[in-house]
């Protein structure tokens, strides 16, 4: 059974950080790319980061600011968002897809205010 859990949200003031982590299980963690996607209110749901062995690539409005890294040991997925902006306010969600079908974790909630 795939497990994916996130946690690390919070409230955070423009030019901020938050480490977001996706503890996952139930699948070979360290053979799969892992996904982090983001929803904010009233949008539909969009892609930030993934990361393959190493390598990580990234949405357009995160380079440069986010950085996803991961710990196979540890079966971990994570989110480093900084200097935050209130764009970035949103559910924070880790994906996997296995055999054509797509898995996702309960979602962290990220917000950016003063």
């Amino acid at each position: 059974q795939v497990q994916l859990v996130e946690s690390g949200g919070g409230l955070v003031q423009p030019g901020g950080s938050l480490r977001l982590s996706c503890a996952a299980g139930g699948f070979p963690f360290s053979d799969n790319v892992m996904n982090w996607y983001r929803q904010a209110p009233g949008k539909e749901r969009e892609f930030v980061a993934q990361i393959s062995r190493s390598i990580g690539r990234y949405a357009d409005s995160v380079k440069g600011r986010f950085t996803i890294s991961r710990d196979n040991a540890k079966n971990t997925v994570y989110l480093q968002m900084n200097s935050l902006v209130p764009e970035d306010t949103a559910v924070y969600y880790c994906n996997v897809r296995l055999f054509g079908n797509a898995y996702w974790g309960q979602g962290t909630q990220v917000t950016v205010s003063s």
